[in-house]
């Protein structure tokens, strides 16, 4: 897990498959935020919600072990955290230690 503290990380939510359990809100909700619809969604550091399909924010730094779990523990497997070469880091499409 080295890298994951060099790399600069990105996360994005599938609203496609988010239950809307609300564990990534609660993990760190500088980084995310339901909806009116009821569906979780990133924010900028704006505090913008970004709303198009597949939507990146980056990662605050002091927020990185709160993100990957976030998307570790979500019943929906909705949470996407990559790194900036594209390898998905934690989520479901992240390789398995």
């Amino acid at each position: 897990m080295a890298e994951v503290a060099t790399d600069q990380l990105q996360v994005w939510v599938d609203q496609d498959l988010c239950t809307g359990d609300g564990l990534c809100v609660q993990y760190a909700p500088e980084v995310f935020e339901f909806d009116i619809d009821g569906l979780a969604y990133v924010k900028g550091v704006d505090g913008e919600l970004r709303m198009a399909p597949g939507s990146r924010v980056d990662v605050p730094e002091h927020l990185r072990l709160e993100v990957i779990d976030s998307a570790k523990e979500c019943p929906g497997d909705c949470i996407h955290v990559v790194r900036g070469d594209g390898v998905e880091v934690a989520g479901p499409d992240a390789e398995e230690d």
